[in-house]
C-alpha cells in the first residue's frame, strides 16, 4: 500500500513538472541606460502591483486545490489562511513555482458578539463585500442575506431578512446598507424583538449600544466612507448595554413594543 502510494505521488509530481515545462520563460527585457537627467518612472498597473502586499488573496478558504493556484506566475506571493490545508497536487504546484505563501493574521478585537447578519440593497452591495472580509478577519460568524449583485432590488427585502434572523436568535447583531441607512432601519424596526439604529460616526455607534441596547446597525453607503464604517462597526460590535438605569430604559423600549403585538 506504501509503495503504491509512492508511485501514485510521484506521478502527481511528474505531472506538475510537465505542466510547469509549457510555461514560457520570457527573457528579461533589459531597459537601455538612462540619458542623464531623466527619472525612472513606474508605469501604474505596475506600480500598484509592487504596492501590493499580495498577487492573490485566497485567504477566506480552508483547503486549496490545483485550480485555485491556477494562472499564478513562478514566486508569486499568495495570501491564505492561517491553518490552511493543500492537496497534493496543489502542494506540489505551491513547492514548483516557490509560491510566497503570506498566512492571515487574525486582528485583535474587543467584540461582545459571536455572529453577525449582514445584507445589503444593490447601493450596498460593494461596500457589503469589503465589510465581510473585515468583519470576516475578526473571526466571527457571518450570514450574508444578499443582495449579491448591483442589480437593482428593493431594500426592505433585506432588511427584513436580517431583523427576522437578530430577532430569531439567529444571530447576536445585524449591519444593514442600504443609501442612506434610513429606510433598512425603519423596515428593522417593524420586526419585533429589534432595535436598530442608523448610525453616521463612532459616537452614535457606542451611544446606541451602551444606552439603546441597540442590536441592527443600518448604513448609508452614500452617506460613509467604507474606513468611517468600519470604525463604525468596530464601536458597535465592541460595545454592550452594561449599567441598570440603561438596561431599565430599553425594557420600557420593549414594554412599548409588546403592547402593539396584542
Amino acid at each position: 500500500m506504501a509503495d503504491q502510494k509512492t508511485e501514485t505521488r510521484d506521478r502527481v509530481r511528474e505531472l506538475v513538472r510537465q505542466v510547469l515545462a509549457t510555461v514560457p520563460n520570457e527573457p528579461a527585457v533589459v531597459p537601455p541606460a538612462p540619458e542623464s537627467g531623466v527619472e525612472h518612472v513606474v508605469v501604474n498597473s505596475l506600480q500598484e502591483k509592487m504596492g501590493r502586499e499580495w498577487d492573490r488573496d485566497e485567504s477566506s478558504k480552508s483547503l486549496l486545490t490545483e485550480d485555485d493556484l491556477r494562472g499564478l506566475e513562478p514566486g508569486s506571493r499568495l495570501r491564505v489562511a492561517q491553518n490552511v490545508k493543500f492537496t497534493a497536487l496543489a502542494e506540489d504546484i505551491v513547492n514548483g513555482l516557490g509560491l510566497q505563501l503570506i498566512r492571515k493574521v487574525p486582528r485583535q478585537s474587543t467584540t461582545k458578539v459571536r455572529s453577525v447578519a449582514i445584507g445589503c440593497d444593490h447601493g450596498g452591495f460593494k461596500t457589503k463585500e469589503q465589510l465581510k472580509n473585515y468583519i470576516g478577519d475578526l473571526g466571527l460568524n457571518i450570514r450574508d442575506f444578499g443582495t449579491n449583485s448591483e442589480d437593482a432590488v428593493d431594500y426592505p427585502d433585506f432588511a427584513h431578512s436580517v431583523a427576522q434572523s437578530v430577532a430569531g436568535k439567529q444571530v447576536d447583531v445585524g449591519i444593514i446598507i442600504d443609501g442612506a441607512g434610513i429606510g433598512s432601519a425603519m423596515t428593522a424596526n417593524k420586526v419585533p424583538g429589534v432595535r436598530a439604529a442608523a448610525c453616521y460616526s463612532v459616537a452614535l455607534a457606542r451611544n446606541s449600544r451602551e444606552h439603546n441596547g441597540a442590536n441592527v446597525l443600518t448604513l448609508g453607503s452614500g452617506q460613509t466612507s467604507l474606513d468611517e464604517m468600519k470604525a463604525i462597526v468596530d464601536a458597535f460590535i465592541s460595545t454592550d448595554i452594561s449599567e441598570e438605569r440603561h438596561k431599565k430604559r430599553v425594557g420600557k423600549i420593549d414594554n412599548i413594543d409588546r403592547q402593539y403585538r396584542r
